[in-house]
């Protein structure tokens, strides 16, 4: 198969399964960021540390989840908000699964266990105070709207990088030397556009200036955490962290924007006393 081809079906899936698990119900969205989180996961952990130390590549990915699913709990009106809490308990049980390990001579990977956990769970657990508003009632279109900003700006950097970067300056050599700038600032442009057009028709609540603000930072913080996703492939050597979505490579090179970009447009909504 044509790899185009093969790149537009598996997009159009993956479109489809995104729309599913934020338009219907809360259990879906759950069972999305869960399988997103868990792969991600997966794929940080197989490419920093191989196979050593399996056990406690689980309880890792074990307590990403666990955090997750008690902060959707938590926000859904199931549990009161202090539950959260207990999440420290199983990342204690994996700090102190290091003492045991028997084989200490790659004693410092453990590391990539935590940054896994920061960089990875920390941003889709903040996922919940976006489709929750304070009375638990569920609402998948303000993310949405957060994914049609990263996407508008995937598009338009890649569109104007095509067109107008390949002889131009480069963003960031050393880490991505296809980047350029011209492919930032029409990634840029796309996702304010797009942000302030969310805003007129109602997709996004919020006064015009905010939306546009709201794109902006989102914008610059999907780059850098797409920059930062390379980093670690050019590190080991990847050209993808995996092969689930045909065509397209791993989650994590699908969502890399993302894991940057919810964090800074949730905390930039609760600054602003907008959630």
């Amino acid at each position: 198969m044509n790899n185009t081809v093969k790149r537009s079906l598996s997009g159009i899936c993956f479109l489809a399964i995104v729309l599913v698990g934020l338009l219907f119900n809360k259990f879906l969205f759950a069972a999305l960021f869960l399988f997103m989180m868990i792969g991600m996961m997966v794929e940080f952990y197989t490419m920093t540390m191989g196979k050593s130390y399996p056990v406690s590549q689980v309880v890792a990915i074990v307590t990403g989840a666990f955090l997750f699913s008690l902060a959707f709990a938590s926000r859904a009106g199931y549990l009161p908000g202090r539950m959260i809490s207990l999440a420290i308990v199983p990342l204690i049980v994996l700090m102190t699964l290091s003492l045991y390990a028997k084989d200490k001579s790659e004693f410092d990977k453990f590391s990539n266990l935590y940054t896994g956990f920061v960089y990875i769970s920390l941003p889709l657990t903040l996922s919940n105070f976006i489709v929750f508003n304070r009375e638990g009632e569920f609402s998948g279109i303000l993310m949405l709207s957060f994914f049609c900003i990263i996407w508008a700006s995937d598009i338009g950097a890649y569109c104007f990088g095509l067109l107008f970067g390949k002889n131009g300056r480069k963003l960031f050599p050393s880490v991505s030397p296809k980047k350029s700038w011209a492919g930032f600032w029409g990634g840029f442009i796309m996702a304010v556009a797009v942000g302030i057009i969310l805003g007129l028709t109602g997709m996004l609540d919020f006064p015009i200036v905010h939306c546009a603000v709201l794109a902006a930072l989102m914008d610059i913080a999907g780059v850098y955490g797409d920059l930062f996703e390379s980093q670690w492939k050019r590190v080991h050597d990847l050209k993808d962290s995996g092969s689930i979505i045909p065509g397209h490579g791993g989650l994590l090179d699908r969502f890399d924007s993302t894991i940057f970009a919810i964090p800074i447009g949730t905390i930039y909504l609760l600054i602003a006393g907008l959630l």
